[in-house]
Formats: C-alpha cells, structure tokens, sequence
C-alpha cells in the first residue's frame, strides 16, 4: 500500500501522512502539479475531486469540489504559500461555499508536502498543521485521516497505470 504511516500529534496539532512511490520525485510533482492527474487521487474514491483552479505558485491557488456517492457537493480551496518543484509545497486548505467561496464556518489548516527521493523511488510526507486542538479534533471526527489515507492509495494506480 501506498500510505505507509498516518500520525495525529494532538501536542503538535498535526497530522503527518507518509507515503512511498515507485517513481521519480518529478514525476510524483506532477501529481500535485496537473489538474487532471490531481483529480484521479485527490479525495476518496466515493468523493472524487474535480479542480476548477489550479495556479501552482507562491500566492496562487486552487478551487474544486468532490462529488459524493449521492451526488453531493463538498467544495475546497488551497492557496499556495511555498512552490519549490519537485521538493515542496505549502498551502492553506480549506472548505468552501456551494458558490466556491472560502468558508467562515469551517477550519483552515496548512498542509506542507516534502517530495524527496528514497532507494526504491520517492516519500511524500504530508503535514497538516491545525490551529488548535479544537480544529484538529473536528476535521479528524469528519474522517479527515481515512480520507486522505484513501485518497493517497490511489496514487500507485495512477502512476503504474494499472
């Protein structure tokens, strides 16, 4: 399986993924880096992702929305804060009104992906940092480690094209 730890550090306020691929670290960039690829991995397969934006740069961002099994709407945006290709990015991520627009009601985390080759290929480890224990309590009580555990073991398909 792809995802080989998932870490909530409630001290910390975080919550760490790891991954491992069998590819480059470009190549695990432009998972990150096209839209299209973006949408076959980001969000559970019953919540498959559609990006209406995608500006990979310091000050851009990102807009989509994931559609549930029952035709639902979630919608999310990212703001991009560091873009170094293929090592790093760091963003602001969060949810979004049916209209796109951020949402007041919901938490805003800061999520810090590290790319970097290893022997058999590449780890991405993904840090979401909350700004309270409250936050990181309500998005982990959504499921937000099972959805993203899920989401990052449809990369391997992705990349191998199986």
């Amino acid at each position: 399986m792809t995802v080989i730890s998932a870490t909530p550090d409630t001290d910390a306020r975080t919550l760490t993924i790891v991954s491992e691929f069998r590819a480059t670290p470009e190549r695990v960039w432009e998972l990150w880096a096209d839209p299209r690829q973006l949408e076959r991995w980001w969000g559970p397969p019953t919540w498959p992702a559609t990006f209406t934006e995608l500006d990979l740069r310091p000050g851009g961002r990102a807009s989509y929305y994931m559609t549930g099994p029952e035709g639902e709407k979630a919608g999310g945006w990212w703001e991009f804060v560091t873009v170094d290709a293929p090592r790093t990015l760091h963003f602001d991520d969060g949810f979004a009104d049916e209209d796109g627009r951020p949402s007041t009601e919901m938490p805003v985390t800061r999520a810090e992906v590290a790319i970097e080759p290893v022997a058999d290929g590449t780890r991405m480890t993904i840090v979401s940092r909350f700004a309270d224990a409250e936050q990181m309590r309500q998005l982990t009580d959504m499921g937000m480690v099972e959805g993203m555990s899920e989401a990052l073991g449809q990369i391997d398909h992705l990349l191998t094209g199986d």
